[in-house]
């Protein structure tokens, strides 16, 4: 049998994914016990109890001079931004990525001008807009929507021109303005492909937001490993980035069950 017709089953599917974090996992553990055992001081690389206590602590344990839990408190900050920025930019890819696939006028217009601005390096603009918007949570949030709506806008604006000209032709007979055409042709077909923009463009948010809340913020999960990488606590860092890939990780999930759930017919044609 050839390997490209050859599906591994569910439990060794599940074997096999977890086979690489599996790999990560000894060749740190290796790593960290060789440098430790060169130097008990070492702070580059704790050894997996040290950070397995760390994690523990910083869930659990209050700071002394707020009173609250930190980890969460950071936590709430930073998905408060991520959501809100993804969901704005969202909604724009949304109106923008119909208006430019299904009109001809709006296309010509803007079309050209989402493609130059794609190509702008969005952490380039950060200090302008820190400038512009000041140095609160509107600055942060600005900052994702510029870094990924344009991207999402481009591949909604060009889901849209891959409908079926038939389609739009059948509807136009029957009667359909252009208003009906983008809601009951149009929309149905491109939602499953924005939930999948999303989940496409989730790193480059997680990206900005760590950017601007390390360069300009009191609190937040960016904020916290920037805080501490001076005083190399490697423990408290690692505990961050495996936190934030966790999260990551779930909202992912998330989104893949929603569209599961909402759009069936997208697997069952695959």
């Amino acid at each position: 049998m050839r390997l490209i017709n050859r599906i591994p089953s569910r439990r060794s599917g599940i074997m096999l994914a977890a086979l690489p974090f599996i790999a990560v996992m000894i060749a740190y553990a290796i790593s960290s016990d060789i440098r430790l055992t060169a130097n008990p001081n070492d702070k580059l690389l704790p050894a997996p109890a040290t950070i397995l206590d760390t994690a523990i602590r910083l869930f659990t344990e209050a700071d002394r001079r707020s009173g609250d839990i930190l980890l969460w408190q950071d936590t709430w900050a930073s998905l408060q931004r991520l959501l809100l920025g993804v969901g704005i930019s969202a909604a724009i890819s949304l109106l923008a990525g119909m208006a430019i696939g299904l009109l001809p006028l709006v296309r010509s217009g803007f079309s050209s001008f989402v493609s130059v601005v794609s190509m702008v390096p969005p952490l380039a603009l950060l200090p302008i807009l820190f400038i512009v918007f000041g140095l609160g949570e509107l600055s942060k949030v600005v900052l994702i929507i510029v870094g990924i709506t344009p991207f999402m806008i481009r591949d909604l604006s060009q889901r849209v021109l891959d409908i079926p000209t038939e389609q739009l032709i059948k509807a136009q007979t029957i009667g359909a303005s252009s208003l009906v055409i983008a809601l009951r042709v149009t929309l149905p077909q491109i939602l499953p492909r924005l939930i999948a923009n999303v989940r496409l463009s989730l790193g480059s948010a997680w990206l900005f937001l760590i950017a601007a809340e390390a360069v300009a913020s009191d609190v937040g999960l960016g904020y916290r490993i920037f805080l501490v990488r001076r005083y190399l606590a490697m423990d408290i860092i690692l505990t961050y980035v495996i936190w934030i890939t966790l999260l990551a990780f779930l909202i992912d999930w998330a989104l893949k069950t929603l569209s599961r759930r909402a759009f069936p017919w997208l697997e069952a044609g695959l």
